[in-house]
């Protein structure tokens, strides 16, 4: 509930802390006194638009704080973890409003967006007057308001999560076929490249290999000859070399001192002469080749590099494309299995949301026929007997939307044979004002707010009629937090706590100020008399009021 409410340099006021308790308050005062000031401060702090003509003239800025006090587990405090702020103990929403025009958002004294400033105000408040900027029955809360009446809830998070489930798998579903129709685009092609790429059966550094055998094998033509020059020329001196030492070897027994060093140097010469033959012999063999060997290398070399350029690759890299290829055409095969296996799931998910749909289109035509007839029975006493509240739930079949299938919005029709329309285009200010009251009453055990705001709904009605708009806020304020400004008596007799407001000032004073008192007791029965009597006081309303007042009580 609103527990404080602070307000500094707006417009006519300079200075104002306000507390509130639980239950009913009113704020009562005269025509141009600064109550709908008050409002426009405290809508303010909840995030409504800002204008720099709200500033107190002469001050550079003004601001707003209102203090809640609400359970742990409050909409508006998972509002503020989901914008990372420090939450412990009160929400305390702060809006400081500058002379030029820009303001500034706060919650516990920390920054925040004015979006997350009025979601979290609309989750704390609710305003009703009898304009439509206050009146806050926008239809697109309409199906909320009527599944938390009929404790439908819990049904409608199930449509949620059905739907969340279909437009997942829709989606799975879609990448998968569009996946596949790229695949699908090229299969020609890949087909053909596999095939192609197969039958080559390329390797890694194959064509290195290739160019350098055939270097080896053109160079071969080239030197055989020389080679075969030299292997005759080695050959030549190696017999008679030979022989020479023999002759030696035969001497050295009788001349062994003039032989042993040529001897030994005729050998290492033929030793060298022994190995330039194997060489040479080793390279005649190198070079031995099969001309037709040559020209099927030159063309499996030819035909490495032709699908080189044709698939833009280094022929090292052809192997790997054919890999790829090959991966790509077993893609398209697990891609027809998986876009079978998401339609099969987007065809599940389907049912499984048009079946939770289906329960809460029932359930909401249920909730709707009931809330009409609640609604109905707090019409009469509020001069609305003639009235009828319609619950209007048109449904949409091929809607897959997360709330559902149903668009709801609440009609009226105002007086019998009159045509029925919106409540917000059909019903006017007063009208509006008592068939908001009305829902109110019907609907503060769900989804209420826990704090309601009425701004002059007794406006043009009667004694009776206010009396029973008092009895109803007393029952709302049974439940939650309720302030209503009023101009009517009987509401006021119904108070726990009543504000007066009231301007400070006149023409010779400099500035004018408006100023909001709590009421004790005779002050009270002093106000409520001055509301029956206007502007003398009687003791007869004096009276009046004192009856008032303990016939409320009753």
């Amino acid at each position: 509930m609103l527990a404080q409410l602070s307000i500094r340099n707006i417009v006519l006021i300079d200075r104002l802390d306000l507390r509130f308790a639980p239950g009913l308050s009113v704020l009562t005062g005269e025509t141009g006194a600064g109550k709908s000031i008050l409002l426009d401060a405290f809508a303010l702090a909840l995030g409504s638009r800002g204008d720099g003509s709200l500033v107190r003239h002469g001050e550079t800025q003004g601001q707003v704080s209102a203090v809640f006090d609400v359970a742990a587990d409050h909409p508006a405090r998972a509002l503020a973890v989901a914008a990372d702020l420090d939450i412990d103990g009160d929400l305390i929403l702060r809006r400081v409003q500058f002379a030029d025009g820009r303001t500034r958002a706060l919650v516990n004294d920390q920054p925040v967006s004015v979006q997350t400033l009025r979601e979290m105000g609309a989750a704390l408040v609710e305003i009703h007057g009898q304009h439509a900027d206050r009146a806050l029955v926008d239809p697109s809360t309409h199906r909320a308001i009527l599944d938390a009446h009929g404790g439908l809830v819990p049904q409608a998070q199930a449509v949620a999560t059905a739907a969340r489930r279909l437009r997942q798998a829709k989606a799975a579903l879609g990448e998968a076929e569009e996946r596949l129709a790229l695949l699908r685009k090229e299969q020609d092609y890949i087909d053909h490249a596999v095939a192609e790429l197969t039958a080559l059966a390329p390797e890694p550094g194959e064509e290195a290999a290739l160019g350098e055998r055939r270097q080896v094998m053109q160079q071969a033509e080239k030197v055989a000859q020389e080679l075969q020059d030299a292997a005759e020329a080695v050959a030549a001196p190696i017999g008679s070399l030979s022989a020479a030492i023999r002759k030696l070897e035969r001497r050295s027994g009788a001349a062994e001192s003039l032989v042993a060093r040529p001897i030994a140097a005729l050998d290492a010469l033929l030793l060298a002469l022994d190995e330039a033959d194997r060489s040479v012999a080793e390279a005649i063999r190198a070079a031995e080749f099969d001309p037709a060997d040559l020209e099927r290398t030159e063309e499996r070399l030819f035909k490495l590099r032709a699908a080189s350029r044709k698939f833009s690759v280094p022929a090292d890299d052809l192997a790997a494309l054919r890999d790829r290829f090959g991966a790509d055409q077993a893609a398209i095969g697990a891609g027809e299995a998986e876009v079978s296996r998401f339609a099969a799931e987007t065809a599940q998910a389907e049912t499984d949301y048009v079946a939770a749909a289906e329960k809460l289109s029932a359930g909401r035509s249920k909730a709707a026929a009931r809330l009409d007839k609640a609604v109905a029975a707090e019409l009469a006493p509020l001069k609305l007997g003639s009235a009828r509240f319609l619950t209007q739930v048109e449904t949409d079949p091929a809607s897959r939307d997360s709330g559902g299938r149903d668009r709801v919005e609440f009609w009226v029709e105002t007086n019998p044979g009159t045509r029925p329309g919106p409540m917000m285009k059909v019903a006017s200010g007063g009208e509006l004002s008592r068939f908001i009251l009305a829902l109110k009453v019907v609907l503060a055990e769900r989804g209420s707010a826990p704090t309601l705001v009425f701004d002059e709904i007794d406006t043009g009605v009667g004694g009776a009629v206010s009396d029973a708009i008092g009895q109803r806020l007393a029952r709302l304020a049974a439940r939650v937090q309720v302030m209503a400004v009023t101009h009517a008596p009987q509401v006021a007799a119904r108070a726990g706590t009543h504000f007066l407001i009231a301007k400070q000032g006149g023409p010779k004073s400099q500035r004018v100020a408006t100023s909001v008192e709590a009421l004790e007791p005779v002050s009270r029965r002093e106000e409520i008399a001055r509301m029956l009597a206007g502007a003398s006081v009687t003791d007869e309303a004096r009276a009046a009021a004192t009856r008032l007042i303990e016939a409320a009580g009753d």
